[in-house]
């Protein structure tokens, strides 16, 4: 199945730019372009769309606002951040907002591509730079005894559901979890959810954070 994206940016050679990276993937098709958060709301509304590529700092309404309210919307496409600002509280306000991914502009074209292929099916997708400046934000104003609690309820997980924790940790998607550790994506899925129960995590993100707070990162 075609992935139809919708590029919402301001800057017109963006747009331009990401509709050239992914019209060469027979797999996506560009089924529109938003100048501002609101047109990416209203044209989401319209329907056909099941990824966005929203910019954070638009006119009208921002990216944050535009991916809080496109999510919203019933049955809403995945929403990936694509932005040159990589600073932190634009990344938790990101997520806060329900994004999927986060991706930075100076991403290479591949990984915008297989983060859009990664994203349609439910997994999130952050940069690692991203990823590391998100959980040293959390670490840093953590308060003290965090690593004990993070040690006590990585010590539930069983040895193959440890190695699947690493690897979120170190931002490996499901496939490469699969080739690394010789199994099935369903069965990485299985461990995941396993994962996500025993560290009472809600993303992959709230893993990676429990691995370094645990020391195994």
């Amino acid at each position: 199945m075609t992935v139809r994206v919708l590029l919402a940016d301001d800057d017109a050679l963006v747009r331009a730019g990401l509709a050239l990276i992914l019209g060469g993937s027979s797999d996506i098709t560009v089924v529109g372009e938003a100048t501002n958060g609101r047109e990416a709301v209203e044209t989401v509304r319209a329907g056909g769309v099941d990824v966005v590529l929203m910019d954070i700092r638009m006119p009208v309404m921002d990216g944050i606002a535009a991916t809080a309210a496109v999510l919203a919307l019933p049955a809403p496409p995945r929403v990936i951040v694509l932005t040159t600002f990589d600073a932190d509280q634009y990344v938790v306000r990101a997520l806060a907002a329900g994004a999927t991914g986060f991706l930075l502009k100076d991403t290479p074209p591949a990984d915008i591509v297989d983060a859009i292929a990664r994203v349609v099916t439910g997994e999130p997708m952050l940069s690692p730079t991203i990823t590391e400046q998100l959980i040293r934000q959390v670490t840093d104003a953590a308060p003290d005894g965090r690593a004990d609690e993070a040690v006590a309820r990585v010590a539930g997980l069983t040895e193959r559901e440890r190695e699947v924790a690493v690897a979120i940790g170190r931002g490996s998607s499901n496939a490469e979890i699969a080739v690394a550790l010789h199994m099935s994506v369903a069965t990485v899925k299985a461990h995941i959810s396993h994962i996500f129960t025993k560290l009472d995590a809600s993303n992959r993100v709230q893993v990676a954070i429990a691995m370094h707070d645990a020391d195994l990162l």
